[in-house]
């Protein structure tokens, strides 16, 4: 998973704030996809492989993001060539090639505890109004650690599924896989409420 990707250093990027870190992603996603141009969306993606070289991206790291975007960026890239042409379809395909790779550089060079350090800094003047910015950090911590478990199940059912040869049905994983995720999440309800945070 990207959020399991940080890579202590002592680079530039690293030794960013993370609050910095955060307001260059935003600004330079939101640029990569408001600015409608092919040659705007190779600037782009130039500029996110010198951040990876600079953050000193692992090629493992890298391989394991783009596996999973590569698919949703090669239909996305289809469904645009077939409504808006070649060169529409090229920008998308690298757009969304280059938001993986910025977010990339942002989990390796920022460790989750600074991330979360930082939420609770920025949520801090909310406070005065009944606000917990502890708890606003603690959610994020648990759906940082939910990804990768939920995914974990999921391939967990699916080969469970594969070894009572009932793959091609897929009643026979998503029934199992549903009622895995929800009882994860009724154990974790109950663990904050027995230590008195989910009340």
């Amino acid at each position: 998973m990207p959020a399991g990707a940080f890579r202590p250093g002592t680079t530039l990027l690293h030794r960013l704030s993370p609050g910095t870190k955060v307001v260059a992603l935003v600004v330079l996603s939101v640029a990569t996809v408001a600015i409608r141009d092919l040659g705007a969306a190779l600037v782009a993606l130039g500029v996110a492989v010198v951040l990876s070289l600079l953050a000193r991206v692992r090629l493992r790291a890298l391989a394991r993001a783009l596996r999973y975007v590569l698919l949703l960026a090669v239909v996305a890239g289809a469904v645009q060539w077939w409504f808006h042409g070649r060169d529409k379809a090229i920008e998308t395909f690298l757009d969304l090639v280059t938001l993986t790779l910025l977010a990339l550089v942002l989990t390796t060079t920022t460790s989750v505890n600074a991330m979360l350090d930082g939420i609770v800094r920025w949520a801090g003047p909310f406070r005065r109004l009944g606000f917990s910015p502890e708890r606003l950090a603690l959610t994020f911590s648990m759906a940082i650690q939910a990804l990768p478990a939920t995914f974990a199940i999921a391939v967990e059912t699916r080969d469970a599924a594969r070894a009572r040869g009932l793959d091609g049905r897929p009643r026979a994983y998503l029934t199992p896989f549903v009622v895995r995720v929800v009882a994860r999440a009724h154990e974790t309800g109950d663990a904050l409420q027995a230590r008195g945070i989910g009340d």
